[in-house]
């Protein structure tokens, strides 16, 4: 292997905290890596774009519009996951989720941190499910937290992603377009009848955050195959592979970016020095790897950068994180 790509969402850290982040960062192979880096491309979004910049990459290989209006179709995917095979039709990834009210309206918690049981999940999946028959829709289940909705008739849907709507007032994020009315209508009976299921009264009991909605996102016509690994290699697995070539993604970062919780981005951060950064550069300067390039992300920004072999280093540049406070501002 001589490539090798890490995407790594919310690598870049918030504005506000860069500075004193960067500082208690203990990851020596990144800031060498970094500062002998080339930035190929800087790309900053709009913050109302219903996919975070990491997904709008991750899919731009099949998505040729570009568009920053849709989350990414990777439904038939995740159903290719769970051994759904190339199902006909138009099909959306429907994920049970906690919604609670902040001042003057809604917000969805991140679904990551909803704990649900595979016996709770279907039991309120099969309540969901005669819902959905009622009004001409198949619902597939997938895991605890994973379910698909055929409805051909909402292509046209533009919807968010989980990750882009978390935190933040639903009422901006939920579904758009010609049958919102439609999709709202099958959401509001399946709240309403969750809300005196058992499931949840016995969760409210205990304290637990109800399962009280649903999130329709990710719609999709057909297969895509994404061309890299999603965090299930190591670094050793990938260095094993014959292709000349290998992408990872790395979503370490990603809960605690969301979740505003930032010593355990810290945490996770060092934890990757010794995992991924550590590795690679041993691999670029023992000439195993011609060139290792980084896909760094915060929730607005992305930006590419590519370290090549050591022989190309300017002597004068030192180990670095300066790269990342710069993009932490430029980002704002």
């Amino acid at each position: 292997m001589s490539y090798l790509e890490i995407i790594l969402p919310f690598g870049i850290p918030p504005t506000p905290l860069a500075r004193e982040l960067v500082k208690q960062m203990k990851t020596h192979s990144l800031a060498m890596l970094l500062g002998h880096a080339r930035q190929d491309s800087k790309h900053n979004f709009d913050e109302f774009a219903r996919l975070l910049p990491h997904e709008h990459w991750l899919s731009r290989h099949f998505n040729s519009s570009k568009s920053i209006l849709n989350s990414p179709a990777l439904t038939h995917s995740r159903m290719h996951a769970f051994n759904l095979q190339n199902p006909e039709g138009y099909w959306f990834t429907l994920s049970p989720v906690h919604i609670h009210i902040a001042r003057d309206h809604m917000v969805m918690t991140d679904p990551r941190r909803l704990d649900i049981s595979t016996e709770e999940s279907r039991a309120l999946f099969e309540a969901a499910k005669e819902i959905c028959e009622e009004l001409g829709k198949t619902l597939v289940y997938g895991d605890a937290k994973t379910w698909f909705l055929r409805a051909d008739e909402w292509a046209a849907l533009q919807t968010a992603s989980l990750d882009a709507a978390a935190g933040h007032n639903m009422e901006i994020w939920i579904a758009k377009g010609e049958h919102e009315v439609a999709w709202r209508k099958l959401q509001n009976e399946i709240q309403m009848l969750w809300h005196i299921h058992p499931v949840n009264q016995s969760r409210d009991e205990q304290g637990r955050n109800t399962i009280n909605s649903v999130w329709l996102h990710s719609g999709s016509a057909e297969l895509h195959h994404l061309d890299c690994e999603l965090n299930t290699s190591s670094f050793a697995e990938l260095m094993q592979k014959k292709d000349r070539k290998n992408s990872v993604y790395v979503e370490d970062l990603l809960e605690p970016a969301l979740n505003s919780d930032w010593g355990t981005w810290l945490i996770h951060m060092n934890q990757l020095e010794h995992n991924w950064f550590a590795p690679a550069l041993q691999a670029l300067q023992s000439k195993q790897l011609k060139t290792v390039r980084l896909v760094l992300s915060d929730g607005l920004c992305l930006a590419e950068l590519s370290c090549t072999a050591p022989q190309s280093w300017k002597f004068w540049r030192k180990p670095s994180l300066d790269t990342l406070l710069k993009l932490a501002q430029s980002s704002q």
